[in-house]
């Protein structure tokens, strides 16, 4: 057992009759790395608040180890601040060092670069959500906390920053519960999954592809338990509906048993899914066919002289950095924005499903949810021979009876997702637009997507920082490289990202090998020799290194004892020798870098 770091004990919370967890508890010890998962509405960011202290509990406990320090990202953090980017992410100059020689905002620019914040004097409270996200995540993680706790982080973030993200959290010894829809992410980074479901939390001790497996089991056992007691409640439902004096003399407990089974009964089922099954537009041979087009906002050139013609069925991914003009080729594709030069021409049959970020706030927030789908439509066809009212359609979008009736203003996050793309799909779309469709949808309710756009008749363009939907759903990419420069890619993401990989691999080579080849330097003067003194940043680097050194040292011995012991299954082996040769990678990079400074003492 480590140290535990957080302890949480008979913890229950409810909102009126509503109740979101009653009585659960767990433990997080030091160094391991918690992924929560659940459906939008169960209470993830309530009992995130709960956690840090914004929010009380109705009863139960959250003990904190004395004396760590927890950093948390808000999944909208409150951003208002005047400062900029850079004085707003710099962490303080602890007590006791001069503020001359502090070298935070040197750190906060290396970072925040590295997040793709070109401009760092614009006032934080100025920036778009994803910048602001992107900054707040960054004063996070330059806090150097004992343990993190982050609330969707990958949103907004381009996917080379996500796999950075990812390595920054298996390298960094730091203790972590991770919110994420990014189930890559969750499986790269977590070792451990916990999972808020039916008013309970279930553990798994593994990777989010164990989680998955093990749920699907619990799953099926509660089905055959619910099987097994509801034919036992038909034998005695049959029994207590004698004659009285037919079983007036029959044991009390067995009556006592009935009312038992019959409790048990009306146990919970497997949790329902959202039912996509809205039927595509007919689409005609004709599609789409852009000649040409240029765009450019003055310097910034979004588009180049692109052309393409779509074909039908046709399923395009689109990536790229942010900033690279994604955005603003939707808007062209749809005719919301004019092309600057060339043609656009879409064909007669074409019926858009835009489904955008800024879609969302075309909902009247005084508008109930059964009213804001009526408006639309009050009926929804399914297929040739299928229709249902407005009312039926929202039950298949997980929203009851009595939660149509709610106030759009009282909807989360994820809830005004799901309705969203429930009066996106209602209109019987045969070409969709996805903007960033993952944001903010729960991982079930993005297996269900996933399956649906697969097999829609009908085109699809997805824009997504979300590698395993775009997997799931792109059959080629369109690669924003920058400068009007859209490449092709004939493959899924995680072909492409093999082939980036490869690439880049080759070219350091080639540099490697250049350098080999360079002259050497002139030799310095012996005034250029003289050794000079250690700053404070390198004092604390090599201070930082010392103890990352034995981190590493005790992390291999474990390793190898366990490779050694006999115990671990082949998979287990494989994960353990690769972690092992990216132990000695960083040991030997480390233990470099030590050598260069201890040559400034």
């Amino acid at each position: 057992m480590g140290i535990c770091f957080l302890q949480v004990e008979g913890l229950t919370k409810s909102y009126g009759d509503r109740v979101l967890f009653g009585d659960i508890s767990f433990g997080i010890d030091q160094g391991e790395k918690v992924g929560l998962v659940a459906r939008n509405g169960t209470g993830k960011s309530t009992f995130l608040d709960i956690l840090t202290g914004r929010e009380s509990p109705d009863s139960g406990s959250v003990i904190w180890r004395n004396g760590i320090h927890v950093g948390y990202l808000e999944q909208l953090p409150p951003l208002d601040s005047d400062l900029d980017a850079v004085d707003y992410a710099a962490p303080d100059c602890p007590e006791g060092i001069d503020p001359s020689e502090w070298d935070g905002a040197d750190r906060a620019r290396q970072l925040l670069g590295q997040f793709g914040i070109d401009d760092m004097t614009l006032p934080v409270c100025k920036m778009s959500g994803g910048q602001a996200k992107r900054v707040a995540l960054a004063k996070v993680l330059l806090t150097e906390p004992d343990m993190l706790i982050l609330d969707e982080p990958t949103n907004h973030l381009d996917i080379e920053i996500v796999e950075w993200l990812e390595k920054y959290l298996q390298r960094k010894n730091v203790t972590l519960l991770l919110v994420t829809h990014d189930r890559w992410t969750l499986d790269n980074v977590c070792n451990r999954i916990i999972e808020l479901e039916a008013e309970t939390l279930y553990s798994f001790d593994g990777n989010y592809d164990y989680y998955l497996t093990k749920r699907t089991e619990r799953m099926e056992n509660r089905e055959a338990e619910l099987a097994r007691v509801r034919n036992l409640l038909r034998t005695e439902l049959d029994w207590m509906r004698r004659q009285p004096q037919a079983r007036g003399s029959k044991a009390k407990y067995r009556i006592d048993n009935f009312y038992d089974l019959e409790a048990r009964s009306h146990g919970r089922a497997a949790e329902k899914n959202v039912a996509l099954d809205v039927a595509a537009g007919y689409i005609g041979s004709k599609i789409f066919e852009a000649r040409n087009v240029s765009k450019a906002f003055g310097d910034k050139v979004i588009l180049n002289d692109w052309s393409y013609t779509f074909a039908r069925y046709e399923k395009v991914g689109v990536v790229g950095a942010n900033g690279a003009g994604k955005s603003t080729f939707i808007k062209i594709l749809l005719n919301k924005l004019a092309p600057d030069s060339g043609t656009v021409d879409v064909g007669q049959t074409i019926r858009w499903g835009y489904y955008s970020q800024e879609g969302m706030v075309d909902f009247n927030e005084n508008d109930k949810v059964i009213d804001a789908v009526r408006k639309i439509t009050d009926r929804v066809r399914i297929d040739d021979k299928t229709s249902l009212t407005a009312q039926q359609f929202l039950t298949r979008f997980l929203f009851s009876p009595k939660d149509q009736q709610k106030f759009i203003s009282k909807l989360s996050g994820g809830e005004r997702r799901r309705l969203y793309l429930a009066t996106v799909l209602m209109q019987e779309p045969n070409f969709l637009v996805l903007d960033e469709p993952t944001n903010d949808l729960d991982i079930m309710t993005l297996a269900v997507l996933e399956d649906y756009l697969a097999n829609f008749k009908g085109c699809v363009i997805v824009v997504s920082h979300d590698r395993y939907f775009l997997d799931r759903v792109a059959d080629h990419l369109f690669v924003f490289e920058g400068n009007g420069v859209i490449k092709d890619f004939p493959g899924d993401y995680s072909t492409y990202r093999h082939c980036v990989a490869q690439q880049r691999a080759a070219e350091r080579k080639e540099a490697e090998a250049a350098r080999a080849t360079r002259k050497p330097e002139p030799r310095q003067s012996r005034r250029q020799e003289e050794k000079r003194k250690m700053t404070f940043k390198e004092k604390r680097e090599y201070e930082t290194l010392e103890k990352r050194l034995e981190e590493l040292a005790s992390e291999r011995t474990e390793l190898e004892e366990r490779m050694n012991s006999g115990l671990l299954g082949h998979e287990e082996l494989a994960q353990a020798g690769h972690r092992i040769e990216e132990v000695i990678a960083e040991t030997d990079a480390s233990e470099m870098r030590l050598l260069e400074l201890m040559e400034l003492m």
